[in-house]
């Protein structure tokens, strides 16, 4: 094939293999446009209280109250209720939590099913837990197979809890993890949001929720420029743009 007097025309810059439509923010530019934007002093103020509370650090709570002002929206001495509750789960003490979650509310455990059947699946644990082999038995014939038969959910989490009567060795057990701590702080975790709900206060912190929304503002602004972008949330320093 001839190619003489052939020429090619010039690339523009959308043809361009290593042409790109992103826009590139310097650090100078950013940082200038952060300073930009207002943030009260009393929002931030709220937040952090509005963690605290949430968290159950009444201590840390009650002295930002006295350093910024800052009133929490529920009065702190139910977080050390709630708090008592949340340490006797951790402990393995679910009899001791639900007795204080009666004493503090009955109508949590009376109009949460779900939340009334894990917390006796936790104490079914626990009894397996200490080697309470024949108790485990009786308890779960007579206090959750019946909640079973009402519901297939709680059937199959009764099931896999029984399951770990039949290994000596629960590591070999596919559902060994009932008897790690995560299990217990996933219970406690329930019950503290229960217990924030009927105090009409958020089951959640709010902060966590900012972050999970700055990590998806990047992502979307990722696609459209190069800026510099926080990777470390612990520390919040910014990370000059890779071009």
């Amino acid at each position: 094939m001839r190619t003489q007097g052939f020429q090619s025309a010039p690339l523009t810059p959308r043809q361009h293999p290593w042409a790109t439509s992103k826009k590139l923010i310097g650090r100078n530019e950013w940082e200038k446009r952060l300073n930009d934007v207002n943030i009260r002093k009393e929002d931030t103020n709220r937040l952090v209280m509005n963690f605290l509370v949430t968290e159950g650090y009444v201590e840390a709570a009650e002295k930002f109250r006295m350093e910024s002002g800052t009133d929490p929206d529920i009065d702190l001495a139910t977080i050390l209720d709630r708090m008592a509750v949340k340490k006797a789960v951790q402990s393995g003490n679910v009899e001791e939590a639900i007795e204080k979650v009666n004493d503090l509310n009955p109508e949590i455990l009376d109009t949460n099913p779900q939340l009334s059947f894990h917390l006796q699946q936790q104490r079914l644990i626990e009894l397996i837990r200490n080697g309470k082999i024949e108790e485990a038995l009786e308890f779960a014939q007579e206090e959750l197979a019946p909640r079973g038969e009402e519901n297939q959910a709680f059937l199959e989490d009764l099931e896999k809890t029984v399951a770990l009567l039949a290994f000596e060795d629960v590591s070999k057990c596919p559902v060994g993890d009932l008897l790690d701590v995560s299990q217990r702080l996933k219970t406690a975790s329930e019950i503290n949001a229960a217990i924030l709900t009927s105090q009409s206060h958020e089951k959640d912190p709010k902060l966590p929720s900012l972050l999970k929304m700055l990590i998806w503002a990047q992502n979307q602004l990722d696609e459209k420029a190069f800026y510099p972008r926080i990777t470390n949330l612990s520390t919040a320093s910014l990370e000059n743009p890779a071009v």
